[in-house]
């Protein structure tokens, strides 16, 4: 990998300012490879060389992983010009933002869990139809459905929503809400889950996405709000 310098550096993987950077560099014990650094333009290699702040080592990060509780009325875009997108919530706190991408997309008035990620190989993997990645939505709905166990079966039979072929085998459960729905797919079709329960003889009032394989929403996570995956929650995406 090419060398880049040490402001750059610690600005990325720190997710901060240039110029908070200086600041620190200034003000605080920096060191690469043990050796005090009060210069920010020194080029380091960022898989060899050891960079640390007051003694904590400041960890390489070659991508960025975070989690998303999106809310209603913002668009899955990195960038619109007349709708609020998913990356205007991220901000520019984050010096890489304009290399982050959705996974897949939520509807503008569905909310819940998105990843985004400048992880190119692993967003093209979640979202390939080859690799039928399960995601959970909650759907309330504006009726109960008639005949729940017959609904259930033709989930787990496929729909017929109007494409060229049914959707592939999906897992329909009860919420614990009034006339509240799980629904667990393996596509991701345009506006599938809305359909899917418009042939069921129900119109979707709010959608949420509670997962994506096996990664679950983080409950203590409010709408508009995001945190970066641990170490552990990669691992299971990967």
């Amino acid at each position: 990998m090419a060398k880049i310098r040490l402001d750059k550096y610690i600005a990325e993987q720190e997710d901060i300012t240039r110029s908070k950077v200086k600041d620190i560099i200034k003000r605080r014990n920096v060191c690469v490879n043990n050796i005090t650094i009060r210069d920010g333009s020194v080029k380091i290699e960022p898989c060899d060389d050891k960079v640390t702040i007051d003694g904590k080592v400041i960890v390489y990060k070659k991508f960025i992983y975070i989690m998303l509780n999106k809310p209603a009325g913002v668009v899955t875009a990195t960038k619109d010009n007349t709708e609020k997108t998913v990356i205007d919530i991220i901000g520019d706190e984050i010096i890489r933002k304009k290399a982050l991408s959705p996974v897949g997309r939520l509807d503008k008035d569905t909310t819940g869990m998105l990843l985004l990620t400048d992880d190119g190989a692993l967003n093209h993997r979640l979202l390939s139809p080859k690799s039928h990645v399960s995601k959970k939505y909650l759907a309330v709905v504006d009726k109960p459905l008639a005949d729940f166990d017959a609904a259930v079966s033709l989930c787990r039979q496929g729909l017929n929503i109007g494409d060229e072929k049914d959707t592939l085998p999906a897992l329909l459960q009860q919420a614990e809400i009034r006339n509240g729905y799980y629904l667990t797919i393996t596509e991701g079709r345009y506006h599938q889950v809305k359909r899917m329960f418009r042939v069921l003889g129900a119109e979707v009032i709010k959608l949420k996405r509670l997962s994506m394989g096996r990664l679950v929403m983080d409950k203590n996570l409010q709408e508009g709000m995001y945190r970066y995956l641990t170490e552990e929650e990669i691992d299971l995406l990967k």
